[in-house]
């Protein structure tokens, strides 16, 4: 990967946890650590991925991002403000009376938003619409899916999974947030997972196992699924829940917690700190 992209993305995953933390410290309790695991996934691919249009949302030949963990929304909110497609002020507002930034994703509520999301499963579905339809109106457009590792409990993954791999759906690109935690505890313990790209293999999908926290590997791995035709494709992203704030990283129970002013006043300061480095 080129250096100078290489630091522009891990630069810009930096601020994208910056402003997610400030939104979280304004309301003071949020999916904190199901939203930085996959920041860096989502600076990759706003950063130096996807093809959109800030200033026409709907523009008909963007590719497409469907959230199917739609609780981790405050992190793209973050990154929809920081391009351009709502004020920055907005983020002030998550989750409040009269947001356009509601606790999950709405695509009726958020410029840039591409499907409502949050009822786990359905994301992978309507994600399978997406593409489909671009498919059949000859738009060469990429339909970018994320779902959590908690969220494959759902049936409804397995059968889009099986349709996808059926039609061959090669401008699907799919990710698993593997952080290994879900609600009420870690997925091994609730329901084991077991070899999560095995399974997806076996319904004909193209996989991919890596380190989900690492920007580079999480670009390369996005190169390599469109060099591979034919099939859909699902990137297994070993993450680590709470990423990039130390506090949130180490708590045994990191799903919804209270942010504190103390807890989110020192994890800003650690992120400047990086990002100014990082800029510098």
């Amino acid at each position: 990967m080129d250096p100078k992209l290489s630091k522009q993305i891990k630069t810009f995953a930096t601020q994208v946890r910056i402003e997610t933390m400030k939104e979280f410290k304004v309301r003071g309790f949020g999916h904190v650590g199901g939203a930085l695991s996959i920041a860096d996934t989502l600076a990759v691919l706003y950063e130096a991925v996807m093809k959109y249009d800030p200033k026409n949302p709907n523009w008909e030949g963007r590719d497409k991002l469907v959230c199917s963990k739609g609780h981790a929304g405050p992190t793209l909110y973050s990154i929809l403000a920081l391009k351009g497609f709502f004020p920055m002020d907005w983020l002030n507002t998550l989750n409040i009376p009269g947001t356009h930034l509601p606790s999950h994703c709405d695509k009726n509520q958020t410029p840039g938003i591409d499907m409502t999301t949050g009822s786990l499963g359905q994301g992978v579905s309507t994600s399978i619409g997406l593409c489909l339809g671009d498919t059949i109106q000859g738009r060469d457009c990429y339909t970018y899916l994320i779902v959590g590792d908690g969220e494959l409990n759902e049936g409804q993954v397995w059968e889009g999974a099986q349709f996808a791999g059926h039609h061959k759906m090669d401008h699907l690109i799919a990710f698993c947030d593997y952080n290994k935690k879900q609600l009420d505890g870690y997925t091994a313990d609730i329901l084991d997972q077991r070899d999560i790209g095995a399974k997806f293999a076996a319904f004909g999908w193209d996989t991919q196992d890596i380190n989900g926290n690492d920007a580079d590997a999480v670009y390369e791995a996005i190169i390599k699924a469109k060099a591979t035709p034919g099939k859909p494709h699902m990137i297994v992203l070993n993450t680590i829940k709470g990423a990039g704030v130390k506090a949130v990283e180490e708590m045994s129970a990191n799903h919804h917690i209270v942010v504190s002013a103390e807890l989110a006043d020192q994890a800003l300061a650690d992120l400047e700190k990086l990002w100014a480095e990082q800029k510098g």
